[in-house]
């Protein structure tokens, strides 16, 4: 089931969900619908995870001194083979 609403949109974003919409060959509607979706959907997943985070810290379950060395020796190694 669906539900119709509203949204107003300034001229220079609105030119630009009407070039993709062309370019894309989708409806204005369609790419609204799925940003929202795309957004609605990360956001519910992010604020998931922090929960649990806090959860697990007011268990106190954190991360070792040795599991923090070793997660900053494996970022040191990815920026240092970027060079």
């Amino acid at each position: 089931m669906t539900a119709a609403f509203t949204i107003r949109l300034d001229d220079e974003t609105l030119a630009k969900l009407d070039a993709l919409a062309a370019d894309t060959d989708r409806s204005r509607n369609w790419l609204v619908a799925k940003a929202i979706q795309d957004y609605v959907e990360l956001n519910a997943w992010q604020i998931q995870r922090i929960k649990e985070g806090i959860a697990e810290a007011d268990r106190g379950e954190f991360a070792t001194e040795e599991e923090l060395d070793a997660i900053e020796a494996k970022l040191q190694a990815m920026i240092d083979a970027g060079r």
